[in-house]
């Protein structure tokens, strides 16, 4: 790791050594622009771009108010962003209707759900790909054809304390001393909403880094970033590849896969903001006391519900 002494993230306990198996295939890193591409989904009310990961993917909805977006016995919680402050709306499954403003995140059962935008605005879901038909419509499908070499496959979290239920969440958090972003978990999932930036990122104070075998989906909703990414020589030069420096805009989600190095840097004026998601949570960050808001709900692996 090569976090600036500034990040909270380098104060992190080091990977114990040889945790991953030796490299011998390496995948590509994924951009999907939903600036510049056409929707998965195209109604009326809400047009829908999806992009995935390996273990996650991610529905970008523009809404008009009174757009339904709904879940027919799906398999495995499912997390549910308005991140905007003007966009509320109301969350419905097993039996329990949660009227929920804007500047919220939210975590849904497995089974029926529903969620209708009360205004205009963005709606942002993040799924496991469990959820086989949404995984279908990504518009990287193809890229998964076969699993991405060196991607542990998901597995799920304890269920929740208190058993399934809707659990929402404000974003309208105090900055925790030492801590990195706004992080909440569920079985499946993690999520980052990291710090707004204004402006353009001190290119003297970057953080590359690398994971040893979890990808890191980062979506950007507001302004610009370039991802830096290298991927390391191995003894078979045959797989090396170039390293990436990939301008996106917002919105956007990269799909940035282990080991390669990597670093994000906001790159135009005004507001950018990115959140960071992984797939299952991280074990590093709920390890952190105070890091992940919600960790009262969701135990780690080992504890009890």
């Amino acid at each position: 790791m090569a976090f600036h002494a500034d990040d909270p993230r380098a104060k992190l306990a080091p990977a114990a050594p040889a945790k991953a198996a030796p490299v011998t295939a390496f995948a590509g890193a994924d951009y999907a622009r939903f600036y510049s591409e056409p929707p998965q989904d195209n109604e009326p009310l809400v047009r829908t771009w999806y992009a995935r990961g390996q273990n996650f993917l991610v529905a970008f909805s523009d809404v008009k108010a009174g757009a339904k977006l709904a879940r027919s016995n799906h398999p495995d919680e499912y997390c549910v962003l308005l991140p905007d402050a003007t966009t509320d709306a109301r969350l419905s499954a097993l039996g329990e209707t949660v009227e929920t403003p804007g500047n919220s995140i939210a975590f849904m059962p497995p089974g029926d759900s529903e969620v209708v935008a009360a205004q205009d605005g963005r709606i942002i879901r993040i799924f496991s790909t469990v959820a086989n038909d949404l995984a279908a419509r990504c518009a990287n499908a193809a890229s998964y054809a076969k699993p991405h070499p060196n991607v542990a496959l998901l597995q799920p979290w304890p269920q929740p304390r208190g058993g399934w239920k809707i659990r929402r969440y404000s974003l309208d958090v105090t900055e925790g001393e030492g801590r990195f972003g706004r992080i909440f978990r569920c079985t499946n999932l993690m999520i980052n909403m990291l710090d707004p930036r204004d402006g353009v990122r001190d290119i003297a104070k970057l953080s590359p880094h690398h994971h040893d075998d979890f990808e890191q989906g980062s979506l950007v909703i507001d302004g610009a970033y370039i991802h830096d990414i290298r991927w390391p020589w191995t003894p078979d030069m045959r797989i090396w590849r170039e390293d990436e420096h990939e301008f996106m805009a917002a919105p956007s989600l990269t799909v940035i896969p282990p080991p390669s190095v990597h670093t994000s840097r906001s790159v135009v004026p005004g507001l950018n903001q990115m959140i960071d998601i992984f797939s299952p949570p991280r074990l590093d960050f709920s390890n952190k006391p105070g890091w992940v808001i919600n960790a009262d709900d969701y135990p780690m692996p080992g504890e009890t519900a």
